[in-house]
């Protein structure tokens, strides 16, 4: 059974944390992690975090995503991108992010509270990135991954999971467990959140940046909508079919269709595009000074002794 976590307190984090190490060149995230379709499933995984009761109570209070929804998106997806291609600076990030989140609480309708460094929906937020990776892979690539792929992709993600504080406790130990423990906390731990509510509208209805002046937030409407429309679109198709049930939000199998013929057009259009447009701009530096590094140490082999 899942327990809830909202009482339990945050497990303090070790120093010298012997998990932790920063992520390595050549792995599946490594190749997949940083391209420009990334963005397109990071919605899905937003929203079911905010489903948490406990990420949802302090999302909704203490979040911008209402006010700068394109500056958090931006900072949420170059600190993910950080994770896995940031090497030392990873486990910087690691702790950036805990010291940040170490003071975050919220009161609930209820009178309940929350602490945004609580064992289990800490761990939540990263529990829904390999649902995330894989769902990416299952849409809007080439071909599903398969069992042993679906398995050493959750391996690497354990890696970031560990890099990111997340309690050994709350770490299944092999992807089919992963899978079991997550099913589990769709069904008998998230709810239909008034944060994933306004979650979506502001998918949808994309605000403003802050300090755009009043005359351009019609043409800012305008431009955003086709966005919105699409950004909407995919977040609640990649969203799993039990999470969509309890948001009372209707998929038809005509929805499917048009999402999957959408995949299919994003799947033989990405490979094409040259390695800077393939990639997300910190993702693209990393593999590149990659390479360089590996061609520095093969000029080094074959100098003269």
């Amino acid at each position: 059974m899942v327990r809830t976590a909202s009482r339990r307190d945050a497990e303090p984090v070790k120093s010298g944390d012997e998990r932790r190490r920063p992520m390595e060149p050549g792995g599946i995230l490594w190749d997949d992690a940083g391209l420009v379709t990334f963005p397109l499933t990071t919605g899905s995984a937003f929203l079911l975090q905010v489903m948490h009761p406990s990420i949802g109570a302090v999302v909704g209070e203490r979040s911008v995503f209402r006010t700068d929804a394109v500056g958090r998106a931006a900072r949420s997806v170059a600190s993910v991108m950080t994770w896995i291609y940031g090497g030392e600076e990873a486990l910087a990030e690691g702790d950036r992010l805990r010291a940040m989140h170490a003071p975050l609480k919220s009161v609930d309708e209820h009178g309940v509270t929350h602490h945004a460094l609580t064992s289990g929906p800490w761990a939540w937020v990263m529990l829904t990135a390999p649902y995330s990776f894989l769902i990416a892979g299952e849409y809007f690539a080439r071909r599903s991954p398969t069992g042993a792929e679906c398995e050493a992709l959750y391996g690497e993600l354990v890696q970031v999971m560990r890099n990111l504080h997340v309690p050994e406790k709350e770490i299944a130990a092999t992807y089919e467990e992963y899978r079991v423990t997550f099913d589990e906390i769709i069904d008998q731990v998230l709810v239909a959140h008034r944060t994933a509510w306004e979650y979506l509208r502001t998918v949808r209805h994309v605000p403003p940046p802050p300090g755009m002046p009043g005359l351009l937030r019609p043409l800012w409407r305008v431009l955003m909508d086709l966005p919105g429309r699409l950004q909407y679109f995919v977040t609640i198709g990649t969203l799993p079919g039990k999470a969509r049930e309890k948001l009372g939000i209707a998929w038809t199998a005509a929805d499917e269709r048009r999402l999957r013929r959408f995949g299919r057009a994003i799947a033989y259009l990405l490979p094409v595009l040259p390695e800077r447009l393939r990639y997300l701009p910190i993702a693209y530096e990393a593999r590149r000074a990659e390479r360089a590094r590996r061609r520095l140490h093969a000029v080094l082999a074959r100098r003269p002794r």
